[in-house]
């Protein structure tokens, strides 16, 4: 990864837990809500509730996978895709779209 990279994360990155499979690890990363062009929020009313539709971008060090889970801030994230992005023929950092997690998901339903 660029030096640059490093450091911005280092300085400005959030603290985010990743869990893949069984390991769980502490990284620091961009996390934010993926704005909208006329800023609505895409969502669903279901029967338990409402649903934010939002995607989330992560800009991190960590590549991940889609079975993967981003932890941030109390919310819990599945992992749309990711991919690398190369500066020249050096990695930079890693691109994922994001989705919160549902809560029946969580509770088996």
């Amino acid at each position: 990864m660029t030096d640059w990279v490093w450091q911005a994360m280092a300085r400005y990155g959030q603290k985010v837990t990743v869990q893949a499979g069984d390991t769980t690890v502490s990284v620091r990363a961009f996390l934010q809500p993926v704005t909208e062009r006329d800023e609505k929020v895409r969502e669903t009313v279901t029967p338990i509730g409402w649903v934010d539709g939002r995607l989330w971008l992560y800009l991190g060090q960590m590549v991940l996978g889609e079975a993967d889970h981003v932890m941030w801030n109390g919310l819990t994230f599945r992992v749309r895709s990711c991919r690398p992005y190369y500066i020249g023929g050096r990695l930079s950092h890693y691109w994922a779209a994001l989705e919160l997690e549902r809560e029946a998901a969580e509770c088996g339903s």
